[in-house]
């Protein structure tokens, strides 16, 4: 089996709560219903229900109405034909991440408690996989065993990893990763870094700092920021990034823990309310339970077709 296969069957078990939960209801919702306004009003509790959010809800319902009428369509499973391929163009990318410097660097963010740590291995298993060669940085030197955390998950993604005591400057690490990669041959860095909610004025001070390190350590390399966000927490993790998100001048977000909801609608209102689009997803505990984001296949896992 390929590594799509291998990806589509792990998001397939990863969001079998989700299917069979709230998305479930919607499936049933729509299954042999006439097209109808107060098909559109179960809809929209559904997806809010689903925890879409109040106003991607109406946004849906809006779209889909128009999409009804445009096509003529007249039977609830048709309806859920056009809600699939509308909820894959709201999740849609725009263009790829920007992994082609010497080297790629990524600094992932985001508050405690949410996956960070473990985000950052699977992503360097991720890579490794894909033939990169990847060495971490530890620079949240702010939370007291963050490094001995993440020198650990290092191991068992058989990466190196540099890192430097609590309180460390997390720039300094991070430069000293960058020169390090690059003497030995790596072409990766993955950084953690921003373990807290700082004020919005340090979190900016501090990331520009950690950009003008990458840069002036390697002047070629490229840099992208992913914010970590948990999927059970749902629109309240989103609201919570907001400010965080727009200080951190992030280009994409890692949303973890899918496999333990049973809503997932978040995943639809991430790159709306935050202008980001989602990148990775975490659909279980294991390494390689990181999966890049795929919106056509999410949105069949939502609603699956008849």
């Amino acid at each position: 089996m390929g590594l799509f296969g291998r990806n589509k069957d792990k998001m397939q078990n990863g969001l079998k709560k989700t299917r069979t939960g709230f998305w479930g209801n919607i499936f049933n919702t729509l299954t042999g219903a006439e097209i109808t306004d107060d098909l559109y009003d179960d809809l929209e509790e559904q997806l809010i229900l689903a925890d879409v959010g109040a106003d991607m809800a109406l946004r849906l319902v809006e779209r889909l109405r128009r999409e009804v009428a445009n096509q003529h369509l007249k039977t609830g499973p048709q309806a859920m034909d056009a809600l699939r391929e509308i909820l894959r163009e709201e999740m849609e990318p725009f263009g790829d991440m920007e992994l082609d410097g010497h080297p790629a660097v990524i600094l992932v963010i985001g508050v405690n408690g949410v996956g960070k740590t473990t985000s950052i291995a699977k992503l360097a298993n991720y890579y490794r996989s894909q033939g990169r060669k990847v060495m971490l940085a530890a620079g949240d030197t702010f939370r007291a065993a963050a490094s001995e955390q993440l020198d650990i998950w290092a191991g068992r993604a058989g990466v190196p990893i540099v890192k430097a005591g609590e309180g460390a400057d997390p720039a300094a690490v991070i430069f000293d990763t960058v020169k390090s990669a690059q003497a030995r041959g790596y072409d990766m860095v993955i950084a953690d870094t921003a373990g807290r909610l700082h004020n919005k004025a340090n979190l900016m001070a501090e990331l520009a700092k950690i950009s003008r390190s990458v840069h002036k350590a390697a002047p070629e390399a490229s840099l992208e920021t992913l914010l970590v966000l948990d999927a059970i927490t749902g629109q309240n993790a989103i609201s919570q990034a907001r400010e965080f998100c727009k200080a951190a001048n992030a280009s994409g977000v890692i949303l973890t823990k899918l496999d333990g909801t049973a809503k997932g609608g978040c995943v639809v209102a991430v790159k709306q309310r935050l202008g980001l689009p989602v990148r990775f997803i975490g659909v279980g505990e294991g390494i390689d339970d990181l999966i890049p984001f795929d919106p056509a296949s999410f949105a069949e896992e939502l609603l699956p077709r008849q």
